[in-house]
């Protein structure tokens, strides 16, 4: 993998001020620490780090074209470039590196800007050619690769892999946008294509955007997207035939490389298909490496160990214990925005693990999102089954009545803990499950926010970003519907996101077949059904896989990749958290209800509410108003909240100081 960096003087031909294109380049170093370089010309320029994966000797960028009128800084991995680069050779093009790059500049120059549909992989890449004036940015389709811009006021577009890159950018305003931070404490990251700040976008997964010297706006332009068209008629037991076979060419695909590669194992279904594959296409042992915890609710290490044993692989563990807390001011540097998914804790743990020994790792993601293993699907489906047969006019008071009326048993066991289905199904689809998936719910971000915060969000609720995918799916399935939501927001925003910035943070590239366009395309016209049968998620992957994994390993209940927050809050990290949400920084920021956030601490920590979630939202935002927000790039104006809550906030506080 690589960083990549760049300015664009779009309105005129200004000199590009080459020490600040390199400390933006440079600020990307921990994805690229094998090379390094830069290109300016009048009014362009673009930066370079690079991790060598693929001919470690020619693959030097920025990379240039025959007359060195296109050039690209390029982030990612293209499976087909083989087959891509005989075709453009055919064309007339001469090659003159074995890399993936190479393919693209060449690309571009014979289809243009439909080159991105050619190609089959991850990536994100900024593109200058001279002959048009033109800069081109693209991303991959499912957001592997992450691509940050922002189109400032005076025509300048500054752009990278990363938000630290731009941060370094002295003109750069640094004002935090509300709807981001309700973004953010409704699903525990900022969606597509917001970001942290007014200013700054990413680009969303399956778009790209170019820019024209002097053209009166840019062209942004969605090359893909998934479909959910079912194909009746098929046998199961072709479609299990069919399935395997893609997986295996899928991982195939992604065992091209120059460098030592591995594989995550976390004992879980997705990884440990991923493991057999490779198992089954490698003449060495694989290189595995997994996560364990002192807690055996969390402990996933001996299914793990069962896998590793069962396909022979070379296979490390790592225990994470509380201790790891100290990452979370570094995993506020790594993620720049505020970032709430704890398990990006040992999923840093396990890229070092895998470092170690390897330069590139396979993972097992999106498995739950393509073929709806999580169990938030299946509490959907009941839930929509139960609104299907009751009136609209008669459920939402209803179940509104009961859900108000019963008690909050976090401590019960779960048949008793009614009262969240009750407030649930006096929803509609979306309301219900976005409540599903947020962080804090409605109520409890309404009373954390002060209000100058909702005077700023001018009636602005994070469920629009849920809402607006939902209606654009398209599909009218009910679980094909949720399932294309978390495509377009959880997997690009989290998961993706999670382990983009713990691996590069480690200079470790992952790739993840399951992924893999023409598997998903594929995998989304398998009749829902097949995928979620009775209460079994993933069934159609599961029985597919039913030959190669034992049933323990393909139907054991799930666990998923978490921490365990709620016990670490009310003990060796208590005063911690105490420290951080109880301290001057989210006072300052003037967004918050102090008085609601302490007593969140005071009943977790009392055992009255488990609010670990929602604790572990506030601390990390804390991390990240103290670690990234509040330090400035050289030569930068001060980094400003631009809200007007903010500004309440930082004028109280300085009332306090002087008083």
């Amino acid at each position: 993998m690589c960083g990549i960096a760049g300015i664009f003087h779009s309105r005129d031909k200004r000199e590009v001020n080459r020490a600040l294109l390199t400390r933006m380049t440079d600020a990307l170093s921990h994805r690229g620490p094998d090379d390094s370089g830069i290109f300016t010309a009048p009014g362009i320029g673009l930066g370079h780090r690079r991790l060598s994966i693929l001919d470690l000797a020619g693959g030097h960028q920025p990379l240039f074209n025959e007359d060195h009128s296109v050039v690209i800084v390029y982030n990612g991995e293209i499976y087909n470039f083989r087959a891509l680069t005989e075709e453009l050779t055919a064309l007339g093009h001469v090659f003159r590196t074995r890399c993936d790059t190479e393919v693209v500049v060449h690309a571009w120059e014979e289809w243009g800007e439909a080159c991105v549909e050619r190609f089959r992989g991850m990536f994100a890449f900024a593109l200058w050619d001279a002959n048009t004036e033109t800069l081109f940015l693209a991303r991959d389709r499912l957001g592997i690769k992450p691509l940050y811009y922002g189109n400032l006021a005076d025509g300048t577009i500054v752009f990278g892999s990363e938000l630290k890159a731009l941060l370094h950018y002295p003109d750069l305003p640094r004002e935090i946008d509300p709807r981001a931070v309700e973004d953010y404490f409704a699903y525990g990251y900022i969606p597509e294509p917001k970001s942290i700040y007014r200013c700054v976008e990413k680009l969303s997964p399956g778009h790209t955007i170019t820019f024209r010297r002097k053209a009166d706006a840019p062209g942004q332009r969605k090359y893909w997207d998934v479909s959910f068209r079912e194909e009746p008629g098929r046998k199961l037991d072709e479609i299990q035939e069919e399935l395997i076979g893609r997986l295996r060419e899928a991982v195939s695909i992604r065992m091209i490389s120059d460098v030592p590669l591995g594989a995550f194992l976390s004992g879980g279904v997705d990884s440990s298909a991923v493991v057999a594959m490779m198992a089954g296409q490698s003449s060495d042992p694989v290189d595995t490496c997994s996560i364990s915890f002192e807690d055996p609710n969390f402990d996933e290490s001996i299914y793990a160990a069962k896998v590793a044993d069962r396909f022979g692989t070379n296979h490390r563990v790592r225990k994470v214990d509380p201790d790891t807390f100290d990452l979370v001011d570094r995993l506020a540097s790594f993620y720049d925005e505020p970032f709430a998914d704890s398990s990006a804790m040992p999923t840093y743990q396990v890229c070092a693990l895998a470092r170690e020994n390897v330069t590139v790792a396979l993972s097992g993601d999106g498995g739950d999102e393509v073929f709806a293993g999580y169990r938030r699907y299946r509490w959907h489906a009941y839930e929509e089954s139960v609104r299907s047969r009751i009136p609209g006019n008669l459920r939402k008071p209803l179940f509104g009545i009961l859900g108000s009326l019963y008690p909050k048993l976090d401590w019960a066991p779960k048949p008793l803990r009614a009262k969240s289905t009750f407030q649930a199904l006096a929803r509609d689809s979306v309301e219900g499950y976005f409540h599903s998936v947020s962080v804090l719910h409605d109520g409890l971000r309404d009373r954390l926010y002060s209000d100058g915060m909702r005077r700023e969000l001018q009636g602005y609720r994070a469920v629009e970003v849920l809402d607006g995918h939902m209606r654009n799916a398209p599909t009218d399935h009910l679980l094909s519907r949720v399932q294309y939501a978390d495509m377009k927001t959880y997997l690009p925003g989290d998961i993706l996101t999670k382990v983009d910035r713990a691996s590069m943070a480690n200079s470790l590239e992952v790739r993840v077949p399951i992924l893999d366009h023409e598997f998903l395309e594929w995998a989304a016209c398998i009749p829902a059904g097949l995928k979620l049968k009775g209460r079994e998620g993933k069934h159609i992957f599961k029985s597919a896989l039913e030959p190669i994994l034992s049933r323990e390993i393909l139907y054991r209940p799930k666990m998923g990749f978490s921490v365990p927050l709620a016990k670490w809050f009310r003990g060796p990290l208590r005063q911690r958290v105490r420290d951080a949400l109880l301290g001057p920084n989210l006072a300052e920021a003037g967004l918050f209800d102090l008085g609601f956030i302490r007593s969140m601490v005071d009943q977790h920590q009392a055992s009255v509410r488990d609010h670990s979630a929602a604790l572990w939202a506030l601390v990390m935002f804390e991390s990240f108003l103290r670690e990234v927000h509040a330090g400035e790039a050289e030569g930068s104006p001060s980094m400003r909240m631009g809200t007007e809550a903010a500004m309440e906030g930082q004028e109280e506080y300085a009332a306090l100081i002087r008083g």
